[in-house]
């Protein structure tokens, strides 16, 4: 086996048991679940919006940044949710680069799981604790979920990630809503599938022990545009693909049908200042249909507190190490004019 076992991490109840929940986040968290879920079942119309760094490389610019959301999300109560991105994963495309903060806690340090274990769920507590907002996070390593499934009220299931079963069958047992990317290929069934697999009860194996699941009616697509054999980015925001999705939805019987739409990535073509009018494209599809109006329950957003991007060792405060970001000021524009055209 050419692996080297280097040392044996601590458990998700050992540092929960450390680094506890308090009796004030725990409430804050609930009814953070209970607006979340009230949107994908439909009894609030609410615009939620998934919103944050593409991945959170340092403790204080993260924090910075969600406490600035907080301010807005007073403001903008009354029609939109914010769910804050804290994505302590980052899946690579070729295996290489910052991986996040699980893997490397100081981005310029080596590796250090241990350490990423502790940074990532003082740095989703904190969140908790200081802003109120119990935040999402990318379900990269589903074993890895329960160090922090007292934490977060929204999980993403990736397009490199959606085909693979045990990510599947674990969305099928966790009590948060979980959005299902379409694979970079575009392929939609697959997508579908996965829906279908994650809000059907399940039996697997995790994390060493033999478990049941009830399946989670709260299981979403995301629609985040694909690539083509060539690599060339196309988009699958626009009106037409949603008609596509309702029309899917409608023969799958699925429960509460939803999508939210990732304005980044190949729907943007990695172009982020795009994600300002694909937002408004997207509102604007929803206002002409009330079928895609039902189906469209937020956006996704990268956006950070300095524009664009940067390499790991310049430092800049607040500017995304991986990919491109919207700013702090073109963010809190959008939002309010999202709150507006709601």
């Amino acid at each position: 086996m050419n692996m080297i076992f280097k040392r044996k991490l601590i458990i998700p109840q050992e540092i929960k048991e450390m680094y506890p929940v308090s009796s004030r986040g725990a409430l804050a968290k609930k009814n953070n679940d209970e607006a979340i879920a009230d949107v994908f079942t439909g009894k609030n119309d609410r615009l939620l919006l998934v919103i944050g760094p593409c991945s959170a490389d340092r403790e204080d610019a993260v924090i910075d940044y969600i406490s600035r959301l907080r301010e807005v999300q007073e403001k903008v109560k009354d029609k939109i949710v914010i769910i804050p991105r804290i994505y302590t994963n980052k899946p690579r495309t070729n295996g290489t680069g910052y991986k996040g903060m699980l893997h490397q806690p100081d981005p310029k340090a080596d590796s250090d799981m241990l350490k990423g274990l502790i940074s990532i769920r003082k740095l989703h507590m904190r969140a908790l604790n200081e802003t109120g907002f119990s935040c999402a996070d990318e379900m990269l390593y589903p074993e890895n979920h329960k160090y922090l499934s007292d934490l977060l009220s929204y999980v993403a299931v990736g397009a490199r990630s959606v085909e693979d079963q045990q990510h599947r069958l674990t969305a099928s047992g966790l009590d948060v809503p979980v959005g299902m990317k379409n694979p970079t290929g575009g392929n939609l069934s697959v997508m579908m599938n996965a829906l279908h697999a994650a809000q059907s009860p399940q039996t697997f194996i995790y994390r060493n022990w033999e478990v049941e699941s009830k399946g989670n009616l709260l299981c979403h697509a995301i629609l985040r545009g694909y690539v083509d054999a060539r690599g060339n980015s196309h988009p699958n925001y626009h009106y037409e693909d949603l008609e596509i999705l309702c029309d899917l939805y409608a023969e799958s019987g699925l429960a509460n049908p939803a999508v939210i739409i990732d304005t980044n990535h190949a729907n943007s073509g990695k172009k982020y200042l795009e994600q300002i009018r694909i937002s408004k494209e997207v509102l604007h599809s929803t206002r002409c249909n009330p079928d895609i109006f039902r189906l469209v329950k937020g956006l996704m957003i990268e956006s950070y507190i300095e524009d664009g991007c940067q390499k790991a060792g310049e430092g800049i405060y607040g500017k995304s190490i991986t990919d491109p970001c919207l700013g702090w000021e073109k963010t809190e524009r959008l939002i309010y004019e999202l709150a507006e055209l709601r």
